[in-house]
């Protein structure tokens, strides 16, 4: 742009020269190159600080790799590429026996398991039962013990017979406490829950839940409204959930924004909704309005990460420049421009309002100059 405005000025003086045929000596010239370097000069540190421009400029757009969640042979391809996709529309199909003997598996696992507690129940009642008797015959050793015990005081008895009653009763106490352990043990087992089910039933309930979910997941679909392109996914291929291998890219259709890298020394003149003009190499010859949306508070080129190595003073070397989100105002609708499209773009703030003319003139004539281009 320094170079169009050198040369307006240049083509102005020789039309000067020739209109007023005004001499070419040692004073005219002279005056007309320092009269130029002064006017030029100033204009151009006016326009840049106030009116900040950048060829470095982008249209973003966010992407999501595709990875299955299951692993396994993909047997359908239903989507296109380049074609709009709601959310939830079909990407493509798993081969699903494998997902659906595991369901069925899971599924005769948790019958079995809920037999399981009936029975549960009923050897917790018949553990009940025994201790209940085993009580009932150690109640009985007791008593007998005592009447033998007292008889034998009175002479009734001999210390033998004694003796036998006592160790009926000391048996029948074993008894009992080894019936009262399994009465526990039984108890325990039945009434073991969580979440008020019991935990081998909740177990395979649970593994039930997850060999669902992995049934649903061999049809993947679109996670919103958007498309896939580039799509290279055909039936007979294996799809695996790891992240380094995705099967397709899908892009998301929402409003996409353009970033601009902007030099730090007009950092001063980039604040959010000021108007900005773009222009790109695939439409030459036209300028389109937009607005600033924010100013990315970071420079990329600052940023440290933990590691085992101090920073050196070659990492603070380097000169970042200012990132600046922008949206586009015009209407694109009738031109072709890609996801991704370069763009070169003009920012224009409220300060020195009047010299922002100087910079549309130039942006304009630089559109004009993408018609000429030559293949390397």
């Amino acid at each position: 742009m320094d170079l169009l405005l050198i040369l307006t000025y240049t083509a102005l003086c020789i039309a000067v020269f020739k209109i007023f045929k005004i001499p070419l000596n040692k004073w005219t010239v002279p005056t007309a190159v320092l009269g130029g370097v002064v006017l030029i000069g100033t204009l151009i540190l006016l326009m840049n600080y106030n009116h900040p421009f950048t060829q470095i400029g982008q249209q973003i757009y966010t992407t999501t790799p595709i990875v299955s969640s299951v692993r396994g042979k993909v047997v359908d391809v239903e989507v296109k590429p380049n074609t709009p996709l709601r959310k939830g529309d079909v990407l493509f199909k798993i081969d699903p026996i494998p997902f659906e003997a595991e369901v069925i598996r899971k599924q005769a696992a948790l019958a079995e398991a809920e037999q399981d507690v009936l029975q549960l129940e009923s050897a917790y009642k018949a553990a009940q039962s025994d201790s209940i008797q085993a009580q009932a015959d150690r109640d009985k050793a007791e008593r007998e013990f005592k009447r033998y015990q007292a008889g034998f005081k009175k002479g009734a008895f001999t210390e033998q017979q004694v003796d036998t009653r006592r160790q009926n009763f000391k048996a029948a106490q074993a008894a009992f406490e080894a019936t009262t352990a399994q009465e526990e043990s039984a108890r325990l087992a039945f009434e073991s829950e969580i979440n008020g089910e019991n935990t081998a039933v909740a177990e395979l309930r649970a593994q039930l839940v997850q060999a669902e979910f992995n049934l649903q997941e061999t049809v993947v679909r679109a996670p919103t409204d958007g498309y896939v392109t580039q799509l290279a996914l055909r039936p007979g291929m294996m799809a695996v959930p790891l992240p380094l291998a995705p099967v397709m890219t899908f892009i998301h259709t929402e409003e996409n924004y353009f970033v601009g890298a902007f030099r730090q020394n007009s950092l001063q003149r980039l604040k959010a909704g000021f108007e900005a003009e773009f222009i790109f190499r695939a439409l030459p010859g036209r300028v389109f309005q937009g607005r600033i949306v924010e100013v990315i508070p970071a420079i990329g080129e600052g940023q440290i990460q933990a590691r085992g190595s101090l920073l050196g003073t070659r990492a603070l070397m380097t000169q970042g420049r200012a990132m600046v989100k922008l949206e586009l105002t015009s209407n694109m609708s009738e031109f072709i421009l890609p996801l991704g499209s370069s763009a070169e773009i003009s920012v224009y703030s409220d300060s020195f309002h009047h010299v922002s003319i100087m910079r549309k003139i130039l942006i304009r004539m630089k559109s004009w100059q993408n018609y000429l281009y030559l293949d390397h």
